[in-house]
């Protein structure tokens, strides 16, 4: 496997060094931005750790846009505990999140899981199909209804577990520890966050239904 590239986007030095230490220790290649403005310059990049308290641009616009540019997951750090904020940066196109303070161990674990998550999703590659939609875990692309869509990192690896399982349930939970790696401790407002974001994008084609009082599950019925 290639050298995984990051771009950790922090105006904290301490912190930022603390951090591109760690990752590059794990065998990750890191490079450090102290704004906004100069993180929205970069290109090329596998991962983002982006800070939402800058001093130029409020994180949670530079995520905005850096969603417009790439698929490549975003990890949000952030002080913010409130579920609003977290909610919030998810809805923008964040991947994920870790709450200051924070150990650079936490850091590389979340990593090392969205890695995982990828390499999982390829192991099979042959594509899935339930209705209308067709997931290509090779090309990471996905079409409703002969349509390209686009898909943040996670938004993919969610639909493309579900659609591995057609008419299996999942609950929340489940579906935090195999998709996104851990337990339930960080809420599972996360789960429903996404399953939105992708229902917002496939329509009606959507094949994501909710089982209420349990979870979620991939069938294609027109109706959820």
């Amino acid at each position: 496997m290639s050298v995984v590239r990051i771009l950790l986007v922090e105006d904290d030095r301490s912190i930022a060094n603390s951090v591109v230490e760690g990752l590059t220790a794990e065998g990750f290649s890191v490079d450090h931005a102290g704004t906004g403005a100069a993180a929205l310059a970069a290109t090329g990049y596998d991962m983002v750790l982006l800070d939402l308290g800058l001093p130029d641009m409020d994180g949670r616009d530079v995520c905005r846009q850096l969603r417009t540019r790439t698929s490549a997951p975003i990890i949000m750090l952030t002080a913010r505990a409130e579920e609003f904020d977290r909610v919030l940066g998810l809805e923008l196109g964040a991947d994920d999140y870790i709450t200051k303070p924070f150990s650079p161990r936490e850091v590389v674990a979340r990593i090392k899981s969205v890695v995982r998550r990828a390499a999982l999703v390829s192991v099979d590659d042959r594509p899935l199909e339930v209705g209308s939609v067709v997931l290509d875990p090779v090309t990471r692309r996905v079409t409703a209804g002969g349509e390209p869509v686009s898909l943040t990192a996670t938004e993919f690896d969610l639909l493309a577990h579900l659609m591995s399982n057609p008419g299996r349930v999942y609950s929340r939970e489940q579906l935090l520890s195999e998709v996104w790696g851990y337990a339930a401790i960080v809420g599972t407002r996360t789960v429903d966050v996404h399953v939105a974001q992708v229902r917002s994008k496939l329509g009606d084609s959507c094949p994501i239904r909710t089982v209420r009082g349990v979870g979620y599950s991939a069938e294609a019925s027109e109706s959820s």
